[in-house]
């Protein structure tokens, strides 16, 4: 009776050891958000089979789709989120409206203006009889969203020439892909605009560039990364293994070797044809992505401090106190041995 009951015992530890072992290598799920792709390659980064070494076995990947990057704050701040793609703009409302002060900044995505590469541009009718910045005086002005990055670009060179929001202007949120629409039924005098949109036929028929975003702002941290401190705590290894599949992902793609396929997967992914990426994803075309995906910190700060020069934030922020790059380092280490 002795050795039968202590079997049993043994064997109930056994199998408790076992369900242990069993919960701790449940992989961890991360959720992460993108607003416009391919700008964004969130949901794009593993429809190559076997691209993400990881994928699976540490954590699952769950992209999410929002219309605007400020909308991500607040699914942080509930739970509902764990990467946020975030910009210039939206991050310090995140830290200091959003109450998100253990935010950091893990790991690049794209930056406008970067070298000669890709800016954003903002585009009037060619018959619309608007030839300089002053002339947008009255007139209603399109934006993604209240807050996004190119929102605030607007902002500030139209500050500098004399021109307020609601004062002397009214801005409107429209989705990316419905920009050329708007302006081509009047419904909007200027349109803020970006890759692929910019290169279709008919934005390029009807529409001329009055300024970009590089004019504005200088080169823009437009998209990077960001993940509660708690989180990455709770889950560092498993965060590394992710960014080290994004890096793999992102070099596959910029890789000449792999343009064709690469291409063939975003389009199918997006609905369009192949012929409508060829000429300029991941070329001077295309927004400046960081070898390593290391965000441009001096940049940032620079973007930040001109947020708090025209009035948006009351405060400035050291950026470099909410930044925490040595996972995207780490990952990258691993892909040079």
């Amino acid at each position: 009776m002795r050795r039968s009951i202590a079997k049993v015992a043994i064997l109930s530890a056994l199998a408790a050891g076992l369900m242990s072992a069993s919960v701790r290598a449940e992989p961890v799920k991360i959720r992460s958000g993108w607003v416009v792709a391919p700008a964004s390659m969130v949901p794009l980064l593993f429809l190559k089979p076997g691209i993400a070494k990881h994928l699976g076995k540490s954590y699952t990947f769950d992209p999410i789709y929002y219309g605007a990057s400020p909308k991500q704050i607040t699914s942080l701040n509930i739970g509902e989120l764990d990467v946020a793609a975030l910009g210039f703009s939206s991050f310090p409302f995140a830290v200091q409206n959003g109450g998100l002060s253990d935010l950091r900044i893990i790991a690049d995505e794209i930056q406008d203006g970067g070298g000669d590469y890709f800016t954003g541009h903002y585009m009037v009718r060619k018959d619309s009889g608007i030839n300089k910045i002053e002339d947008l005086k009255g007139k209603v002005l399109a934006t993604n969203g209240l807050g996004t990055g190119v929102h605030m670009s607007m902002t500030a060179l139209l500050k500098r020439h004399g021109l307020e929001e609601k004062r002397d202007y009214t801005v409107i949120e429209v989705p990316f892909p419905a920009m050329t629409a708007v302006l081509k039924d009047k419904k909007a005098d200027m349109i803020t605009t970006t890759t692929p949109f910019i290169w279709a036929p008919e934005l390029q028929a009807i529409g001329k560039t009055l300024f970009t975003n590089k004019d504005a702002i200088g080169t823009s941290e437009l998209s990077f990364w960001a993940m509660r401190d708690s989180f990455i705590k709770k889950n560092r290894a498993a965060v590394v293994d992710l960014l080290e599949d994004m890096l793999r992902s992102i070099r596959w793609y910029k890789d000449p070797a792999n343009r064709k396929e690469g291409i063939e997967l975003i389009a199918k992914f997006m609905k369009r044809p192949p012929a409508a990426f060829e000429q300029w994803i991941f070329t001077k075309k295309d927004f400046y992505r960081d070898p390593d995906l290391l965000v441009d910190l001096g940049a940032l700060q620079h973007n930040v401090d001109t947020m708090k020069e025209i009035g948006v934030i009351k405060e400035s922020m050291d950026v470099k106190k909410y930044a925490d790059l040595s996972m995207m380092k780490e990952a990258a280490a691993r892909l040079k041995k």
